[in-house]
């Protein structure tokens, strides 16, 4: 009976044994299939959360840079940041396969300030035979009133160039209704002097935060939307700025592409008239 007991004994410890490796085994396959799943489910959040909207950008970035697609009008816009502009060699410059039709030329920012390449960029411009336009950098902290007095005291525009642009990005300490009031106060003025609807400029979600509604919706619009390769953006707009990372012979590092909405007769219609 001893014997009998001491050989069950043995075979209920094998048997314990046993079913210990069987589940020490299936953790381990639990595990590594966990572990499995954890890795795939990080590689699509990695991916789709941080490679896929710069991936455009890196292309741009190792010179891989395709403009949008159904656009023939091409443009850019410069300021002091691109240095001294070559602006014969710019002219022969291609976007693609379009010549650089227009140029937004960086005039005046705040109150005081004014761009230190501003009047041989707008002048060469001119003589290279683009259609330019200029702009003033908005400065949440300084009177709009103020801004738009300063600007047009350094920006005289001439038949054939584009309206005016304010590029508003953003709204340092200011709330919605002081935003709309103060590029309100900009745009009006500017449209007063000029006799010409000005060009909002700023990226989308700070003109769905700000800048939305029937008093905005006069205003031609010019969108920053970088590394897409077809805007999602369902309102009306006329220049779409696609990246800043574009090269061109003249310039010296990068500058931002753009494009227009439109056919030339339709940009050379947007401009200042007699």
């Amino acid at each position: 009976m001893r014997t009998k007991h001491v050989v069950q004994k043995h075979r209920g410890q094998r048997l314990s044994s046993e079913v210990e490796r069987l589940r020490r085994q299936t953790r381990r396959r639990a595990m590594w299939i966990g572990a499995a799943i954890a890795a795939v489910a990080y590689a699509f959040v990695f991916y789709y959360f941080i490679v896929s909207p710069y991936t455009l950008r890196w292309k741009a970035l190792y010179g891989d840079l395709s403009a949008p697609e159904g656009y023939s009008i091409r443009g850019i816009d410069v300021s002091h940041h691109q240095g001294r502009i070559d602006w014969a060699q710019l002219r022969e410059g291609r976007i693609g396969e379009e010549p650089v039709r227009f140029v937004f030329i960086k005039a005046t920012e705040g109150t005081s300030l004014t761009d230190a390449e501003f009047k041989r960029n707008f002048r060469s411009a001119r003589e290279q035979g683009m259609t330019r336009g200029a702009y003033h950098f908005f400065n949440p902290y300084a009177d709009a009133a103020e801004q738009a007095r300063h600007f047009i005291a350094n920006v005289k525009l001439e038949p054939g160039d584009l309206p005016p642009v304010l590029d508003i990005e953003n709204a340092g300490n200011l709330n919605k209704n002081e935003v709309r009031k103060a590029a309100l106060t900009w745009l009006q003025t500017v449209e007063k002097h000029y006799g010409v609807r000005p060009i909002l400029y700023t990226y989308h979600k700070f003109k769905q935060q700000y800048l939305d509604g029937a008093d905005f919706k006069p205003y031609h619009y010019w969108i920053a939307h970088y590394y897409v390769s077809r805007l999602e953006y369902k309102g009306e707009w006329k220049f779409w700025q696609h990246t800043d990372t574009g090269h061109l012979p003249g310039i010296t590092g990068e500058v931002d592409f753009n494009v227009y909405n439109g056919s030339m007769y339709d940009l050379r219609r947007l401009t200042v008239r007699e």
